[in-house]
């Protein structure tokens, strides 16, 4: 097991064999005494793959339960929302406030897809990352190369969220699949993941891929770049689908960010604003939905009208 990156630290890790016979806080005594240079968090991630002992058991067991916590601890301040009367003003849809039996029900159908499409994905994502080269070791890399590939995975799994989400809206794959996703034409928080297991997999392919994509090229990836990444991608459909705007929404200071109202509008209209996370795409291919882009389109065939009749 590669717990650290420098080989002298090898000599370490074998005499922590065999891991059963060690608690996890004696694992980190073992680190903390012998690799005073590291941080407090990464002794506690180093002790975590000496006591497991397997490198694809430590890393499924803690990337299926930081999705779970993230997942439904980011959705619970947006179900006290919907409780609290004042806030109502910033809803976009503030007629469609969704009751304890939809938010229950969405939640069985996210929990049956967590642990019977995406528990396997993340699963098999630690030994097929790992083949191309992805990092479990210690140190961290550092902030700035975690900052740039997390910009990097946002653009990829923004271009392919764009073109499989435009596809699933196609007459068939929309009655099979993705018409599931649209059940809540006012959605919330806990819907982001409400969805087919087929589109699951194949939205999730993007966040998934981008990063093996990114290892397999470059051979530079850390699975603590990879869990922050899931993080932020989770925060960010979460927040999408929370069917609020404030004036303090990220879109506002980067406008070119997608947010709630973007993909709120999407639910509402059943076409258009197809990407995730940037409104780029919408904008080059004229996809964008609602009153303004649709204002803007009539605007634009009344100019080619008056060209043309001239």
């Amino acid at each position: 097991m590669d717990v650290f990156n420098n080989a002298t630290y090898t000599t370490i890790a074998d005499a922590m064999l065999p891991h059963t016979q060690n608690t996890y806080w004696h694992e980190f005594s073992e680190i903390s005494r012998y690799n005073v240079q590291l941080n407090y968090f990464e002794r506690l991630w180093a002790a975590w793959y000496a006591f497991m002992g397997n490198d694809i058991l430590a890393t499924g067991i803690m990337s299926f339960l930081m999705h779970e916590v993230v997942y439904f601890g980011r959705s619970l301040p947006w179900m006290i929302v919907d409780r609290i009367p004042a806030l109502n003003k910033y809803k976009i849809q503030n007629q469609k406030i969704p009751s304890a039996k939809e938010q229950w029900d969405c939640a069985k159908l996210v929990l049956l897809s967590h642990f019977t499409v995406e528990l396997p994905q993340i699963w098999l994502f630690h030994p097929m990352a790992q083949y191309f080269g992805l990092s479990t070791s210690v140190p961290f890399p550092t902030f700035f190369t975690m900052a740039y590939q997390i910009a990097i995975f946002f653009v990829l799994e923004d271009t392919w969220h764009y073109w499989m989400h435009r596809a699933l809206h196609w007459g068939p794959l929309y009655k099979n699949i993705h018409k599931i996703h649209h059940q809540y034409s006012a959605p919330f928080g806990l819907a982001a993941e409400y969805a087919s297991p087929i589109e699951v997999m194949i939205l999730g392919l993007g966040t998934v891929s981008a990063p093996i994509l990114w290892c397999a090229i470059t051979k530079d990836l850390h699975i603590l770049t990879m869990y922050i990444w899931i993080v932020l991608r989770l925060f960010q459909a979460i927040d999408a689908h929370s069917g609020y705007e404030f004036p303090y929404s990220l879109h506002h200071f980067l406008p070119f960010w997608a947010g709630a109202d973007h993909h709120d509008t999407h639910h509402e209209k059943f076409v258009g604003n197809y990407s995730s996370s940037f409104r780029w795409w919408d904008k080059w291919l004229d996809t964008e939905s609602g009153p303004e882009a649709t204002k803007r389109r009539r605007e634009r065939k009344l100019a080619k009208a008056k060209a043309k009749a001239m």
